[in-house]
Parts: structure tokens; sequence; C-alpha cells
């Protein structure tokens, strides 16, 4: 397979053609090669917990939809991401992942891995998480789960009693240990970066603000953090705050926090064991606090660009820095030997065509 267009390297642009089957065979410059399509690495959503109806938190065969319905926005690899639940609910979630990440669903998204979102988190701080099955992390706890499907990040609220002393010990299982559903303050997040912590989770959300006198978890962020992840969808997080983070923030990327509302019609729908409502292009509970979001990655990318970032620097933070983080060389990037997850776009960044592991994705299918 060969494509042809404006292609991102790690190098920078080349207009040319990109030559492919599972991993990438060549890059070849070609001024004459027609720049009506931009070439892009495939996106990385290293927070997504539904889409199309149905939501991780089901198990069976849930993750396999999420997967192909993301793959149709530019998607080409993501974490299934898991919510607070009871011991059971977590388990048949993750026992249902498992297959999916063992075998990437025709038509679909590679399943990298878990993110543990809860229920290790704070009751302060629980956003559209149940406060019902919140609970205090242990590492055999954590053992249990990782064992049924490998979990590669984990959102923890580090001034919960025991949980700092944890961190290096989930570090050194390969866990990326994110703050976040957290009511710590900003000596809290420090400490935890010192410990080993690797990120935050949706980045001024589900955590203490930015105070001047008291910082809290998302000044430990702006001020010490490489990593964090934030949802782009414009409702989340006001334009000025995203752009207070990509200042302070080198490697800031983006996620969605997809729910199992994402590309349906306004109405009720499912997140966990919660009831949930989508209107107005956002997901609220029947308190009108927000609860996830319908965005894709594409959608997340075009917002990006609306606020100012070059359309490089735009996909570093949907595929280059989300593959970096959870350390996966052999993704996120066209070069050489690299698997073959490409999203190609229109001048309007809509996807045209998007390939997983080389195998094209059916955009038009539902």
């Amino acid at each position: 397979m060969s494509i042809s267009g404006k292609i991102l390297t790690p190098q920078g642009w080349i207009t040319g053609s990109i030559a492919f089957d599972q991993r990438i065979q060549s890059i070849q410059a070609d001024a004459q090669a027609d720049t009506s399509l931009t070439i892009l690495p495939g996106f990385i959503d290293l927070h997504v917990h539904g889409a199309a109806g149905v939501d991780i938190m089901q198990g069976g065969d849930a993750g396999a939809t999420v997967a192909r319905s993301h793959a149709r926005h530019g998607t080409t690899a993501l974490l299934g991401t898991t919510m607070t639940a009871t011991d059971n609910s977590i388990r048949r979630a993750l026992t249902g992942l498992a297959g999916v990440i063992a075998e990437r669903p025709a038509g679909g998204a590679r399943v990298l891995g878990v993110h543990l979102e809860g229920p290790f988190l704070s009751i302060h701080k629980l956003g559209a998480q149940p406060a019902d099955a919140v609970a205090v992390a242990s590492l055999d706890l954590v053992r249990s789960y990782h064992e049924l499907a490998p979990i590669r990040a984990l959102t923890i609220a580090t001034e919960v009693n025991g949980h700092l002393a944890l961190i290096p010990m989930l570090k050194q299982m390969g866990i990326r240990v994110q703050l976040g559903h957290s009511n710590g303050s900003y000596e809290d997040g420090v400490a935890a970066l010192n410990a080993g912590a690797a990120g935050f989770t949706h980045l001024f959300n589900g955590m203490t603000a930015l105070n001047h006198r008291h910082p809290g978890i998302a000044g430990a962020a702006l001020a010490h953090a490489e990593y964090a992840e934030i949802i782009p969808d414009l409702q989340h997080v006001h334009e000025g705050a995203i752009r207070a983070a990509l200042r302070a923030i080198p490697r800031l990327y983006g996620v969605t926090d997809a729910t199992s509302a994402t590309g349906m019609p306004d109405g009720e729908y499912g997140l966990g064991s919660q009831r949930v409502y989508k209107c107005l292009g956002c997901v609220r509970l029947a308190t009108g606090s927000l609860a996830g979001s319908v965005l894709t990655m594409d959608q997340a990318l075009r917002n990006f660009v609306g606020l100012g970032l070059d359309l490089a620097d735009a996909s570093n933070r949907l595929s280059l820095y989300p593959a970096d983080y959870i350390g996966e060389p052999e993704r996120g990037r066209l070069t050489l030997g690299a698997w073959a997850d490409i999203v190609v776009l229109n001048a309007d960044l809509q996807p045209v065509a998007v390939f997983v592991e080389g195998q094209a994705i059916d955009l038009t299918s539902h």
C-alpha cells in the first residue's frame, strides 16, 4: 500500500509518498505529490470509556465496539478506561478487555491496555464517579487487577492514606501513576511526583484548583509536570486554561474521556452504574455535573488547531506524546519500521482514510 500527500515525520514535513504493509516500509520525498491530503500518525487516546452506545464497564465485547467506533475518527490505539465501581464490576470489565487487548478487533483500534480510573479516588473530588464504590488501594488488589488485564495507567488520589507509599511499587510494575480525582494539596502533588507519579488525569477537572496561596494539585501539575492529559472539547476546560497548560507543561497531551454517548444522538446513556444525559454537545449527570465527553480525537485535533497550535504540534499532542508517555516507541510517529498507524486528512482536517497496523478502516460503517 502507498499513499501520497504532505507527511508529518519526526524530522518535519515531507511532500511525497509513504509505503507500508503492517509497518512503514519507506517514506519518499516527491515535490510533485498531491498536497491536498495531510498524512499524520494515528491518534492514541489514553482515556476512553465508551462510544456507540456501549461502555467499557459492560464487559464482554464492549471494548471491541469502542475500538471500532473510535478508529473511524482516526484513533489507532487506545487504553480502555474503567471507572469507580464494585470489585466484581471492575473484574468483569477487565476480563472483557483482556480479550480485545490480546487480539485487535477487525476494523478497530489497537487496545494497548487499561487505564484504571478509580476506585482509588478522593470522595471529595469524584466528579461523575459514584461515591459508594470508592476504595483504598493496596498492592495486592492492584496486582490482582493487573493479572486480569495489563494496567498501563492508574489514576490515584495521592493524599488518601497509604497511596503515596504505593507509587514506587506501582511504577516498578510498569504502571504509569496519574494524580486525579484528588483533594490533595500542592505539596501532596509534589511528593507524589517525587515518589514516581508520571502524570495527571484530565488536568483541572477532578482536582484541587490553582489558587495563588494554595496551588493545589493543578498547581503542582503546572509547576512540575512533564506530562499531563487534558480534555480539549472546550467544555471541560476553558480555552484560556488550556493555553496556560500548553505554556507550562511541555508534553501536555489530549484525551477524549469519551463515553457511550459518543457518536450517538441526544438522550440518556450509561456511564458505569450511572445514567448520563447527552445534550448540547456534552454529557452530564442528572445533577448537571459534567460526566465525560462525546469528543473524538479528530475533533480534538481541530480544536487544538483552532486554539492556534500549528498542525504538527497539535498532532504530537494526540499521537507522539501519549505514545512516549506509555512507552510505545513504535507508535505515534511515521518512521521506518513503525506500525503503520496512519490517519489521512483533507483540507478541513476531516479523516478520509485511517489505517491501523496497515489495515484500512471502513469509515462509513456504523
